[in-house]
This record gives C-alpha cells, sequence and structure tokens, in this order.
C-alpha cells in the first residue's frame, strides 16, 4: 500500500500497552488459564490479594517485573538507564490492566459462550498489542528487556533464550500454585494457556503483516527517536 499512515510510532507503543492490558483482563476473566508470561504475577496477586485488600492484579505485575529488574542486574553486573526505563513501560500497563479490570467487572461473563468470547477476543488483542509494540523504539516490558539482554551476554539466539524462558516463567508459575494454594488449578493455568502458547507467535505474525499495510511506524520526532536509542542501546 503507497500511502501509508506515517509517524505512528510513538501511538503504537500507546496502543500497545492499552491492548495489552485490555487482553490480560479479558484471558483472565474467562478462566481458561493465563499466559504463562503472565502466570507467576497472577497467583501472586491471587495470594496476597486474600491478606492485603488493595494489592491488585497490575501491581502484581510490575512487582514482578521489578524484581526481574534486579535480577537482570546482578547477572549482567551492572545497571542501565534502559532497566528504569523498561521498568516504568511495565508500571503503566500495570496502571492499565487495573483501569480495564474496573471496567470489565459490570460485563457478566459466567456462561461457556461469554467465556469462549472473552478468550478469543483477550487472545487476538494480546497478540494484536505485541505486534504494535514490536513496531516501536520506545520500551518494551520487561520480559522482553530480560530476553535480549540475556541472548547478548550468552551469546545464544534471542529464539532459544525466550522459549527457555517461557517454559521457566511457565514452571514457576506451576511451583507457585502448588505452594500457595496446594493444588493444581486449570482456572490458573490450563487448556487456555496451552492454545496461547501455540497461537500467539502466528496471531503476532498475522497483525503484524496487516498492520504494516496500512502503517509506516516511523517516529514523530527524529531527535526524540534519537534520544530513546541512546538510552535503549
Amino acid at each position: 500500500m503507497k500511502n501509508k499512515i506515517a509517524k505512528v510510532g510513538e501511538t503504537a507503543w500507546i496502543f500497545g500497552l492499552i491492548f495489552c492490558a485490555l487482553g490480560v483482563c479479558l484471558t483472565v476473566r474467562c478462566d481458561f488459564g493465563v499466559s504463562m508470561i503472565i502466570a507467576p504475577g497472577y497467583i501472586l496477586y491471587l495470594k496476597l490479594s486474600e491478606f492485603i485488600p488493595w494489592f491488585t492484579l497490575g501491581m502484581s505485575q510490575y512487582l514482578v517485573q521489578g524484581s526481574l529488574i534486579v535480577a537482570l542486574s546482578i547477572f549482567m553486573r551492572k545497571f542501565k538507564l534502559k532497566y528504569i526505563m523498561c521498568f516504568f513501560t511495565a508500571v503503566v500497563h500495570g496502571i492499565f490492566v487495573d483501569l480495564w479490570n474496573a471496567i470489565l467487572q459490570p460485563i457478566p461473563c459466567e456462561s461457556l459462550l461469554e467465556r469462549m468470547i472473552f478468550f478469543v477476543i483477550g487472545t487476538s488483542i494480546t497478540s494484536l498489542a505485541i505486534a504494535l509494540m514490536l513496531r516501536t523504539y520506545l520500551p518494551q516490558e520487561v520480559h522482553e528487556l530480560v530476553v535480549k539482554e540475556f541472548s547478548l551476554k550468552s551469546k545464544i539466539s534471542v529464539n532459544k533464550v525466550k522459549w527457555v524462558y517461557d517454559i521457566s516463567f511457565l514452571a514457576l508459575g506451576i511451583i507457585l500454585m502448588i505452594c500457595l494454594f496446594r493444588t493444581f488449578s486449570l482456572e490458573m493455568i490450563g487448556i487456555g494457556t496451552v492454545v496461547m502458547t501455540i497461537l500467539n507467535t502466528p496471531l503476532i505474525t498475522l497483525w503484524g503483516k496487516l498492520l504494516d499495510k496500512f502503517f509506516s511506524f516511523t517516529p514523530i520526532s527524529n531527535k526524540f527517536y534519537s534520544i530513546f536509542e541512546k538510552i535503549m542501546d
């Protein structure tokens, strides 16, 4: 497509965060099992919210990502400015998660049909969000940062590191679930987790091809882009 909408790099970041938070909330509501990446944070939220009423899912997500920043800094033996920027992104995402939770709360999601609709929409929107985030120069969440930094440090391909990272988070989620709740619940990690794991990458690719037909993800300001390029280097 010749006449693409240009200079939407920053807009992609904003909508990526908004849609990603919405997708998380929709998949959580349907009780088919959450994605492996958010599973540890979700399980911690379920347990801690029993004792701390004001503790939210969004808080739990950026608490986990903050812990990852600390672990990454120890592993890399240095602390970079971009770590703070990625944590800021995680906090903004967490705020949007809590806002969407409040908005979606009155909407019923009890019957099997309603839960399936929530799951399909949630999975699709999450993939769209990731496709948007991958096309922006602005900082992504800590999960992507950890994979890239570990890949550079260990000189192992990003794909291999990502695979190990996802499996590790799935294992961590299962361990937390068993330790904290003394059970294995399919509402926490279930068929939905498996489906999202299988469909996530193909859906991201599909959304990416569609987005690239209509948009050119260039920055609004080249000066602004240069500043962030130096920070995120």
